[in-house]
């Protein structure tokens, strides 16, 4: 039997490793498809055959339940926002919102809509506002949706895709998951992770779900990546728990 996985980009790492383990115990195929959760949502919308659906938000499995689509929505992992910034680039948590206001240092963002860390890093420049007026309205406008979107540019095959945008100079910032930003620093040595100051902190609430009319082992791997083993896995990777306040 094959069950189909539709997941986050973000969550690769740890929903391939956790499928591995659940094949392994159980003798079933997962099939995963990885790509922003707001494209995948909407291809499921049309009619693509998901089983379970992990997204970078709890909104748009929210939007699969309330179309009665799916069954409910468990908040199963979380994520932060941080900065990935150049090497060269003089930047820490303190002076950060300076240094993304500056005109002369490139600002990148996935794409808002089509995947939630461009939702997310709007809300960072929301959040700007407060401590500094017209700051969102500058970032908003400087800010290049370089992923996430139906045509952004691919990284090359085996290349973290923010890493590689930094490393090519089309962003000096990179407003993205700290998991995503704890792989491009690996694969890229210099590249900064920066913190975001308290008052710009966001957080990101990963949301999972299993389609209507799914076979019951859609629902034991939902249960699988729930469980204290996929938990594991997924803090691995720079996630944690659902249950975390």
């Amino acid at each position: 039997m094959t069950v189909s996985l539709y997941a986050a980009g973000s969550l690769r790492g740890p929903l391939t490793d956790i499928a591995s383990a659940y094949e392994a115990a159980s003798g079933t195929r997962i099939e995963a498809r990885f790509g922003p959760s707001g494209t995948l949502k909407d291809e499921i919308m049309a009619g693509a055959e998901a089983d379970v659906f992990a997204s970078a938000n709890v909104a748009h499995p929210l939007t699969l339940h309330d179309a009665g689509r799916s069954g409910p929505v468990v908040l199963f992992a979380r994520n932060q926002l941080c900065a990935l910034a150049a090497p060269d680039l003089k930047v820490d948590s303190e002076s950060l919102l300076d240094r993304m206001l500056d005109s002369t240092v490139k600002l990148g963002s996935s794409t808002p809509k089509a995947d939630p860390s461009g939702d997310y890093a709007f809300e960072v420049f929301r959040k700007a506002e407060v401590l500094r007026a017209g700051a969102r309205a500058i970032l908003e406008s400087k800010a290049r949706l370089l992923t996430g979107a139906a045509d952004s540019a691919p990284s090359p095959p085996g290349r973290n895709v923010y890493g590689w945008h930094v490393a090519e100079g089309r962003a000096a910032i990179f407003i993205t998951y700290r998991t995503n930003a704890m792989l491009a620093a690996r694969e890229n040595p210099g590249q900064q992770i920066v913190a975001l100051p308290d008052a710009l902190a966001v957080f990101a609430d990963y949301g999972l779900t299993v389609m209507r009319g799914a076979e019951a082992e859609a629902e034991r791997l939902a249960d699988f990546i729930v469980a204290p083993q996929g938990e594991a896995i997924l803090a691995r990777h720079g996630f944690a728990s659902g249950k975390t306040p």
